[in-house]
């Protein structure tokens, strides 16, 4: 079971997702925290733009397939 939001939410954060419709909150919650695991597994530590994210699930973004699960590397 994943917990959304369970980190505290920077400023920038909740701005973006204060810009979305209540039905698409909990998408970018989820999107949110694979792309915060994600980053972290490649690069040691996340960054993340949670404005181009939110325009994502705006412009029709939403998870399609069940991931393949992979090791990442640390770095490129």
């Amino acid at each position: 079971m994943t917990i959304y939001m369970a980190e505290k939410s920077s400023e920038k954060q909740i701005e973006a997702r204060n810009s979305l419709p209540d039905e698409l909150k909990l998408i970018f919650d989820e999107f949110v925290s694979d792309y915060r695991y994600a980053a972290t597994l490649r690069h040691g530590k996340p960054y993340i733009s949670y404005i181009v994210l939110a325009d994502m699930i705006r412009a029709g973004w939403r998870l399609s397939a069940k991931p393949i699960k992979q090791e990442m590397p640390k770095s490129l």
